[in-house]
């Protein structure tokens, strides 16, 4: 499959962040994101409580925001949780859902997951859907079964047209924040696998942007995205650091002027 006209870096910032420094990182990404083509989009993932200070800091740049989750009710007696029409009103696009720690530590199951990715988009949210196995189960010969079972899941819930609107995110849990990361061999072999799971679900599902992520690098982002089936990262570590999530995007861009180099 050609590349597509645009890629996507999308910095998830997990449980870190500050308001004097965020404020200096915030400022950086976009100043640093107006110097990169349009065909390269790039967004981060806060903390909620950062919402309102990325909305006043990123807005009128090319930078989006969103939030690393999202609850799978749209109101009630949920303490602690926050519904996805809240963080849309902070002006968001993204909210990841189903990453691997979410569901390694809350247990939240692939059906939960689906549940969340139908209430962002209900929210007029981009849902990053995040698949990945361990290395148990890599080593298992399971990837495969393992990402169709949770990509399925969500792909059962939405309709094509729904599922069109979809961010999914490859990320193989025995790499993040290991400081290891799949090769590109390895990273591609899923992604035209997940490609072909959305394909199945409609045409227009097809060219869904999947993203990778695992200890995603200045150093190796370049032969991730020119891979056929890697459409961009969602960046961990990296994303904390201007220069390095800069370059990232830099190298973004440089895959899709010249996917051959």
């Amino acid at each position: 499959m050609a590349k597509p006209r645009s890629t996507l870096v999308v910095g998830n910032w997990k449980m870190h962040g500050r308001l004097k420094g965020n404020a200096a990182l915030l400022q950086a990404i976009a100043e640093g994101a107006r110097a990169l083509p349009q065909d390269v989009r790039v967004g981060v993932c806060v903390p909620c409580p950062y919402l309102p200070q990325a909305e006043a800091l990123l807005g009128g740049s090319p930078v989006a925001w969103g939030a690393q989750d999202v609850s799978a009710h749209e109101q009630g007696a949920y303490t602690g949780e926050v519904a996805a029409a809240m963080v849309a009103e902070f002006g968001a696009t993204y909210a990841i859902v189903g990453h691997s720690e979410r569901r390694a530590y809350h247990l939240e199951s692939p059906e939960l997951v689906a549940t969340k990715a139908h209430r962002a988009l209900t929210a007029g949210l981009i849902p990053i859907v995040c698949v990945g196995e361990t290395l148990e189960e890599r080593e298992a010969g399971a990837t495969q079964d393992v990402v169709c079972a949770q990509l399925d899941a969500v792909l059962a819930r939405l309709s094509a047209d729904e599922a069109a609107r979809i961010v999914v995110a490859y990320e193989p849990v025995w790499a993040i924040g290991t400081g290891k990361s799949a090769s590109s061999a390895q990273a591609q072999e899923v992604h035209g696998f997940l490609r072909a799971r959305l394909a199945a679900k409609g045409a227009q599902v097809a060219d869904v942007p999947l993203l990778y992520g695992g200890s995603v690098k200045p150093d190796n982002a370049a032969e991730l995205f020119r891979q056929p089936d890697i459409d961009g990262g969602l960046i961990g570590g990296a994303s904390l650091k201007e220069a390095d999530f800069l370059a990232i995007c830099a190298a973004a861009a440089a895959a899709v002027a010249d996917p051959a180099a």
